[in-house]
């Protein structure tokens, strides 16, 4: 008789969601940041804060599926608000600046990585994946 695989324990999937948080923090706290083209940083934030939109999510939902709607506006709003402390932090790193681009850049990649999450989980259901 097999046994069934019990699932990992809900606390051990925001130890990744801190681990990113606490990355974030540091890449802010770097003084000079290497050169981009204009407008590419944009890019950077919003794949950077997908991560943790998907990192975020995934610890809500208790694993990879189960993202539900309620989920993606939770995950959209935390992202967007730890956006806007990272541009805070960065207002007391010289010579860094606060740009609320970059807070727009975050949001918009963690709610597009949620969304994602969630639309996967609906092809799986329908295709039974």
């Amino acid at each position: 008789m097999s046994e069934a695989r019990s699932p990992e324990p809900r606390a051990f999937l925001w130890w990744p969601v801190v681990g990113y948080l606490a990355f974030i923090f540091a890449l802010s706290s770097i003084a000079i940041t290497p050169t981009t083209p204009e407008g590419s940083d944009k890019v950077l934030h919003a794949l950077l804060y997908g991560g943790l939109g998907l990192l975020f999510a995934r610890a809500l939902a208790g694993g990879w599926h189960g993202v539900t709607p309620r989920i993606v506006l939770a995950t959209t709003l935390f992202v967007a608000l730890y956006g806007a402390s990272d541009e805070l932090h960065q207002y007391f790193n010289p010579p860094r600046n606060v740009e609320i681009l970059d807070v727009v850049a975050d949001t918009i990649g963690g709610g597009l990585a949620s969304i994602g999450l969630y639309a996967w989980g609906i092809i799986q259901a329908r295709d039974g994946l």
